[in-house]
């Protein structure tokens, strides 16, 4: 058995639904014959549960004429790095990318979508968080089912709820009275957000999914002056007045210095349930044309559905991915081209450097 052949043949390898190789990505960090087969070791930047069999099939199938025959053992692991934010941000403790989902006008999905994207990056083998920001009308609780939950406090620290698949939710639906109006001013805005993400004891978050408000004001600014943001999606629906605003969301971040990962199109086509006639009610290609016009990737493109619809009400986004693989499918492959985008980002290392204090 040679083992440079097969470093060579893995390194060649592409990795499944991506235009990569296990040799760019250095995923290999350990190949070793032993006396019981091949031991192979790849290590990924970013979560890879949903190729995981195809990866270990195609490094089945190369290697195969290269061994003889011999048992291969191969170990899939992630390490997911801090990369770079905004200038003179500094990173939070626990968590290690932050990406803000974004619109410019309310009732386009951002919710929905916020949700969504956290378990579907949660079922790729990632440790995900949920901050829901939107504090006039706080859902994430609801549709990530821990309504009723309220965080514990330690160490002057709020501890995170933890939903099914893993997920971590800190809300301002957990601290107060949904039933009752968040009357508060900018400045009170502004100050529960940063106490919301920097007084709560994230459990070394991989990607943290910030659910904003619709807008450009208060809460916006906040998060591109004070919160480390990796970068961000724009979601809207495909008729021209939520593309208009989608436009201010996108122009926004442009201003702040926060890179886009794409667009993603909510409400693309509505389907019928009885017939499966498929009709474009809100227009189509609106979020793909905006993405084509910004020169970003459009994300997915999503249905109007009703199990959807059923499942952000009931808090059961994890069931309904298990039982819809074709809307999985789609926030899936969203998530995956996130992922990737992040990785390709520099790198953060400003935590390894000692704060220097001046007295």
């Amino acid at each position: 058995m040679n083992i440079q052949n097969i470093q060579t043949a893995l390194e060649q390898l592409p990795i499944p639904q991506s235009t990569r190789t296990l040799g760019g990505e250095k995923a290999i960090v350990l190949l070793e014959e032993r006396s019981d087969g091949l031991y192979i070791k790849l290590q990924f930047g970013f979560p890879v549960n949903h190729i995981r069999q195809a990866l270990a099939e195609q490094i089945q199938t190369a290697l195969n004429p290269l061994t003889n025959g011999a048992p291969l053992h191969i170990d899939i692991g992630l390490s997911v790095a801090t990369h770079k934010v905004q200038p003179g941000v500094n990173t939070i403790k626990g968590v290690k990318n932050i990406i803000a989902i974004a619109s410019g006008k309310g009732g386009v999905g951002k919710s929905t979508t916020t949700a969504n994207l956290a378990v579907a990056m949660a079922n790729m083998g990632a440790r995900v968080g949920v901050l829901d920001a939107d504090l006039y009308g706080p859902s994430q609780p609801t549709m990530l089912g821990v309504a009723q939950s309220k965080p514990e406090q330690k160490d002057k620290k709020l501890i995170p709820i933890v939903a099914e698949g893993g997920i971590q939710v800190m809300s301002i639906g957990f601290l107060v009275d949904t039933e009752q109006a968040v009357v508060w001013r900018g400045p009170m805005l502004s100050q529960a957000l940063q106490q919301l993400l920097f007084q709560s004891q994230w459990d070394d978050v991989d990607y943290l999914f910030i659910d904003l408000p619709p807008g450009t004001g208060d809460i916006q600014l906040t998060l591109s002056q004070k919160v480390p943001v990796t970068g961000s999606v724009v979601v809207t629906t495909p008729q021209d007045i939520a593309l208009i605003d989608a436009r201010k969301a996108v122009d926004m971040f442009q201003k702040v210095n926060i890179p886009i990962f794409g667009v993603l199109e909510n409400m693309s086509v509505h389907i019928c349930s009885q017939c499966g006639h498929a009709e474009a009610i809100f227009g189509s290609d609106g979020g793909k044309n905006l993405a084509e016009k910004l020169g970003v990737p459009l994300l997915g493109q999503l249905p109007l559905s009703l199990p959807v619809r059923e499942a952000m009400d009931s808090g059961s986004a994890v069931q309904m991915q298990a039982a819809q693989p074709a809307v999985a499918e789609i926030y899936t492959q969203a998530a995956w081209q996130i992922a990737q985008a992040i990785a390709d980002k520099g790198r953060d290392f400003s935590g390894r450097f000692p704060k220097i204090v001046v007295e």
